[in-house]
């Protein structure tokens, strides 16, 4: 199942890059609607960004077994603002999972960092997702408007479905965890 998330971190910048292609044709005449259609199919079906209150980013951080950091993709690609990029927290619902999955140059952290991070984020303004691609949840970003790509894609060209609120999402997240199986260490090694 993870197997997404490993080609989706190795390949951050081109997807993000072809994402904004496909909400720049929502402006096209006469494609732009089948443009927006299909592209809000695509993020209800298959990656999407849901929007977070404080206490249920700060929830998340303890059902997550793993936690890593890692630079923000969207504000490192765009530099539209001076916030930090080094503040998107990674969630694995495993250790190897994570591990396995982690773009280039992030790193373990504890719980507790993690929460440090999001109390800075939530004093700067910034506002809590959780991306999930593909089934798999993956993702605390603290997002600005300018530079985050779910906040961009549902604003400026009506990808609705790019950015939405889900109430049920510490549930989902926690059965997601609680139904992982890695199935990479299922076997017996000896």
């Amino acid at each position: 199942m993870h197997h997404t998330l490993k080609f989706y971190n190795a390949n951050r910048t081109f997807i993000l890059r072809f994402y904004m292609f496909g909400a720049r044709c929502t402006r096209i005449p006469l494609i732009g609607r089948l443009a927006r259609k299909i592209a809000n199919i695509y993020a209800r079906s298959e990656h999407r960004a849901y929007l977070l209150t404080s206490a249920e980013a700060n929830e998340l951080l303890t059902i997550s077994p793993a936690i890593a950091s890692a630079k923000c993709t969207c504000r490192t690609m765009y530099h539209n603002c001076d916030n930090p990029r080094d503040n998107e927290i990674l969630l694995g619902p495993s250790r190897h999972a994570l591990v396995e999955t982690m773009p280039k140059g992030a790193w373990e952290i504890t719980a507790e960092k993690a929460g440090e991070i999001l109390a800075d984020s939530q004093r700067r303004g910034l506002v809590f997702t959780i991306d999930k691609c593909r089934g798999d949840y993956y993702a605390i970003c603290s997002c600005c408007p300018c530079c985050c790509l779910p906040l961009r894609l549902s604003k400026h060209y009506g990808i609705g479905e790019a950015l939405t609120r889900h109430k049920g999402i510490i549930k989902e997240f926690r059965d997601y965890v609680a139904g992982y199986k890695d199935h990479d260490h299922d076997h017996d090694h000896t």
